[in-house]
């Protein structure tokens, strides 16, 4: 019992650390003042407005929640263990205590790990593009793992996805994809994937089984609804429509429902063909555009040069972020912060909390 008052001890600091009850107070009053202003007649007459501030009633609320909810589950845990302490118990009684401790300390260590996101975009949606690089056939079935591997981690923490565009390889996997992933922190958590991945395994694709190095480029960038910093002028956009390609329903490959769009001034490229209408798909490309349009605008700052900088590399030898070792050991290292593990098949499954961990919390040093 003496263990667990000294843990009910570490928990009750580490609430204090992590909520000010000031704050607390003064989020509710800005959520009072929100709704109020989310009862006027105009409200929705500025939809991108209105759904921000929307989102901000949501994101302060959720704190709020989680406050209060934290706090309850203390109460709960320091009233059963002042009746363990006082009267004779069971032992079935003091694992329950201690499973009520250990669930309420995992609660704070994903509190805890939230405030890693500091960065200005970590709440925001993400779109990941991946590239077939070096290794041919081989390289677009490698590209095709990891679309499998980012939609399992999805998956795993609840983030909704929505295929943008993928272009299928001639024989296998992809040449190219692009996938949008909502959810809150979504761009925080998935950041740390940019660069290049190497994998290293025994060719499914040739005939004598020989070992093959394949590369592919990730590519994440947050999803921004309106860039202040660059003005997109409707005159500088080219659109084109055409047929889909590939796989799909009925209505995707037998109408133009597909769509290019064109940067002129940069003439950037950028395509969505998976919606069933024009519209929609219209809207997915515009999304993507913005996206990039954003990445190359930060890079091109000197100050913050460092903050969502994509460098130029070749995907190949010698430039890998992370490597996955299939054949002649399993091993999965990750080239920026050296954390390795030998559960390549759990990573591949879409295991990626410790490289994310490991990723932010070098960044903060």
């Amino acid at each position: 019992m003496k263990e667990a008052q000294i843990k009910i001890k570490n928990i009750r600091e580490k609430i204090s650390s992590l909520f000010d009850p000031s704050e607390i107070q003064k989020k509710s009053v800005e959520i009072i003042s929100l709704e109020k202003k989310s009862t006027s007649s105009d409200f929705w007459q500025d939809n991108q407005k209105a759904s921000k501030i929307m989102q901000k009633i949501y994101d302060l609320q959720s704190e709020i929640n989680d406050f209060n909810q934290i706090n309850s589950e203390l109460q709960e845990i320091e009233a059963l263990w002042e009746v363990l302490s006082e009267e004779k118990h069971s032992s079935k009684e003091e694992k329950e205590l201690e499973k009520k401790i250990v669930i309420l300390e995992k609660k704070l260590a994903g509190l805890d790990f939230q405030k890693s996101f500091s960065g200005q975009y970590d709440k925001n949606d993400a779109i990941i593009s991946i590239y077939s690089g070096a290794g041919g056939v081989d390289a677009q079935d490698w590209s095709a793992m990891l679309l499998r591997m980012y939609l399992r981690f999805c998956e795993k923490h609840n983030f909704k996805t929505k295929l943008i565009e993928k272009t299928a390889g001639q024989e296998a996997g992809i040449k190219s994809a692009a996938l949008e992933i909502s959810g809150k922190y979504a761009y925080g958590n998935l950041r740390s994937e940019s660069g290049v991945h190497r994998l290293v395994r025994l060719s499914p694709f040739n005939s004598n089984n020989l070992r093959q190095t394949s590369f592919a480029l990730v590519e994440v960038m947050p999803v921004i609804e309106e860039i202040e910093e660059v003005v997109i002028d409707p005159k500088d956009l080219r659109i084109d429509v055409f047929r889909s390609s590939g796989p799909g329903g009925q209505g995707v490959n037998t109408t133009d429902s597909a769509v290019r769009i064109t940067y002129l001034p940069t003439g950037l490229q950028v395509a969505c063909q998976n919606e069933r209408s024009q519209l929609q798909n219209k809207e997915s490309a515009m999304k993507l555009l913005k996206a990039k349009l954003h990445k190359i605008y930060l890079e091109n700052l000197e100050t913050q040069k460092d903050q969502l900088r994509q460098k130029s590399v070749a995907v190949e030898w010698g430039s890998q972020s992370r490597s996955y070792v299939l054949h002649p050991y399993k091993l999965v290292k990750d080239h920026r912060t050296k954390l390795e593990t030998s559960d390549a098949e759990g990573v591949l499954d879409g295991n990626l909390d410790e490289f994310i961990q490991a990723y932010l919390k070098n960044k903060s040093n």
